[in-house]
């Protein structure tokens, strides 16, 4: 099983030990499925782990990010997207995880963001928020 986790789901396993991201991350360190990035992915993930505001929440010191970061890269599959997608028009980064997706030919695109949640499945890449994946985790139904 292969499955792209938008940077929100990132962020908030590092800002809640409790919600549904943070679920998604353990069972991914338990090898229950692959996840894939890219190098935009990983960039934007550290952008977003930075934002003053993020940072605050998440209490994280620039070293502690730079090892989270390094081992998103070195534990997660990273793929180098060849298509260049503009299907998102609402905020066009969204489309770095549809590339990412079609790239590894993943399975699902998990995310809590509303532009990428509203398109539900994309060339059959279905498009859940963490809730649902976490539900179908419990469920076996991956």
């Amino acid at each position: 099983m292969k499955v792209v986790l938008d940077a929100n789901i990132y962020v908030s396993s590092m800002v809640n030990a409790q919600g549904s991201p943070r679920h998604i991350m353990v069972r991914w360190e338990h090898g229950d499925f692959d996840v894939l990035v890219s190098d935009s992915i990983i960039n934007e993930v550290g952008r977003v782990l930075r934002y003053p505001r993020i940072a605050k929440r998440h209490k994280q010191d620039e070293k502690t990010i730079r090892r989270f970061l390094e081992l998103l890269a070195s534990e997660a599959v990273v793929v180098e997207p060849a298509e260049v997608l503009d299907i998102v028009k609402e905020d066009e980064s969204d489309n770095r995880y549809l590339e990412c997706a079609i790239e590894g030919k993943a399975q699902y695109v998990i995310t809590g963001d509303r532009h990428l949640l509203k398109l539900s499945e994309y060339r059959g890449i279905v498009i859940l928020p963490p809730t649902a994946f976490v539900a179908l985790l419990e469920r076996g139904g991956l």
